[in-house]
């Protein structure tokens, strides 16, 4: 079921929200991640921009995690920061997420899925974005080492001390995340949310993750879903790395000129069908994706208020017809 914000989200059109599985949760069927924008070395002035301009759009949804930066924990600092001075009053309107799982600090208590590190993790969070509580609190990724049954009982645990309202997993694969389910729904912890890649360029998660998430009646929240930008279309100019954007910096870990070249095709393919359409093709990718079954928020990032502002709009759209769906699936 979609529900509609009763703003106008300034010229741009309605915000959308979307029931998240079985639970009383809307998610805005835009939500806005802070993963790479919002680290030690990105503007202060600009990061409360984009921060305002959400909220004024309907984008309540702000997703983190512990090691969110670059460097790592200083993303959530940065919202905290915000939280306290500039948005001081506006948490009861927006729903915070973060997650631990991912390496944080040196020894053996510093990564994955333990008892231990997990409850570390989401206090070292609170205390940096200066929270009594997140709304949801993620195992940031599956740990093949440590005990399925010590990593739920541990977000058992941490809801029911009230540091977290809600529990959702991150990148489980199917047979895991139904038996995450399992467990948490006996402890009457139902899991909230499953997170996970999905674009246009990576529809794996179409064969297990998105179906198991269905089935457990829980919601889906997707990131990536411009492929690190390759989805926007500005990698097929010349050059083809332009100056400034993520692939061509030293420091990107997931996408360089070696991938945006194996990639080049398939993304001139969308968009040219995105052009004969009249749709840019950011538009494009993200109003498919809301177009799939169990999607319930896509998760952007952005570096400006314009890039924002450009993706928020793809919630209140008209569907995509079926034939130009059809074309979209042909090209893969």
């Amino acid at each position: 079921m979609v529900f509609t914000n009763a703003a106008v989200c300034g010229n741009i059109g309605f915000m959308k929200y979307r029931r998240c599985g079985r639970s009383g949760i809307l998610l805005p069927e835009i939500s806005l991640g802070l993963w790479h924008n919002f680290g030690a070395g990105d503007e202060r002035a600009q990061n409360a921009a984009i921060i305002g301009r959400a909220l004024e759009l309907g984008i309540c949804h702000f997703d983190l995690a512990d090691n969110y930066g670059p460097p790592p924990g200083s993303a959530e600092e940065r919202f905290g920061s915000l939280l306290q001075h500039e948005f001081a009053g506006h948490r009861d309107e927006m729903f915070i997420s973060t997650k631990a799982g991912h390496l944080m600090w040196p020894g053996p208590y510093g990564d994955w899925g333990s008892r231990k590190h997990l409850i570390a993790g989401l206090d070292q969070s609170l205390r940096r974005m200066k929270l009594d509580y997140v709304d949801v609190f993620y195992h940031h990724r599956p740990d093949a080492d440590t005990p399925l049954e010590e990593t739920i009982e541990a977000l058992v645990q941490i809801v029911r001390s009230g540091k977290a309202l809600y529990i959702g997993l991150s990148k489980y694969p199917a047979a895991a995340f139904n038996r995450a389910c399992a467990m948490l729904a006996e402890a009457r912890v139902p899991c909230l949310l499953h997170q996970y890649r999905y674009n246009l360029l990576d529809r794996s998660c179409e064969t297990g993750m998105l179906p198991a998430t269905r089935e457990q009646g829980c919601g889906s929240i997707v990131f990536s879903p411009l492929a690190q930008g390759m989805l926007t279309g500005k990698y097929l100019g010349t050059p083809a790395l332009p100056a400034g954007s993520r692939a061509e910096r030293t420091d990107s870990i997931f996408l360089d000129a070696d991938k945006v070249a194996a990639d080049a095709a398939r993304v001139a393919a969308y968009q040219a069908i995105a052009a004969e359409a009249g749709i840019p093709l950011t538009q494009l990718a993200l109003r498919w994706l809301l177009q799939r079954n169990g999607v319930s928020s896509v998760l952007i990032g952005a570096r400006t208020v314009a890039q924002l502002e450009d993706c928020a709009a793809a919630s209140g759209q008209e569907a995509l017809d079926g034939e130009l769906m059809e074309r979209i699936d042909s090209a893969i």
